[in-house]
């Protein structure tokens, strides 16, 4: 379980790490731009339930923290489809309690993985 810490006095936010991963490589890419966006969440296990939504701009401190130790490939089409998001005016939504929900780069769907993502 990795974790996100977003701002100066937040609380941290607990993210699976195969999410968080993705999210990195999309949040990184929009405050790179210097494109502010929205990540909104239900909560996860172990935390009231409930959801929330964080604004991500470039002068916001942001970091992300992983349990493991080495990067996993991610799926392209995944990712593709949390890129679509961002650049909505939704932005982007995921479930930190479904864990199924993120696919490994394994998953059978044709798609390339993609592998030293930073």
């Amino acid at each position: 379980m990795g974790t996100l810490y977003y701002g100066t006095g937040s609380h941290p936010i607990e993210i699976d790490d195969r999410l968080l991963a993705y999210l990195k490589v999309v949040i990184a890419v929009k405050l790179r731009r210097n494109e502010a966006f929205t990540l909104s969440y239900t909560h996860g296990p172990g935390v009231e339930p409930g959801r929330s939504m964080i604004w991500l701009q470039p002068s916001i401190p942001l970091r992300f923290v992983f349990d493991s130790e080495a990067a996993d490939p991610l799926n392209r089409a995944y990712l593709e489809g949390l890129m679509q998001q961002a650049n909505s005016t939704g932005g982007v939504t995921v479930d930190l309690g479904d864990r199924e929900a993120v696919p490994t780069a394994s998953t059978a769907d044709g798609t390339r993985e993609l592998s030293g993502v930073a």
